[in-house]
């Protein structure tokens, strides 16, 4: 079976953001995959939400997100 799905607050938490700049990045398109669920309910699955997390990883502050060897 599958690992449960998070909620949006649950993510926010876990990354250190708000549920509301979570939206945002829902929004703007920049951030971790995510599931709809009914229409209206968001869920992430942990290994969307780490896989964004390691593209976000940079070696250098000039260098563009996800370029790090």
């Amino acid at each position: 079976m599958d690992e449960p799905l998070a909620n949006a607050a649950e993510v926010a938490d876990w990354l250190g953001y708000t549920p509301e700049g979570l939206a945002q990045m829902r929004y703007r398109g920049n951030g971790p995959k995510f599931i709809k669920l009914g229409g209206k309910a968001v869920r992430y699955r942990w290994a969307d939400v780490q896989a964004w997390l390691h593209q976000q990883t940079m070696q250098r502050t000039g260098d563009p997100s996800g370029d790090a060897a």
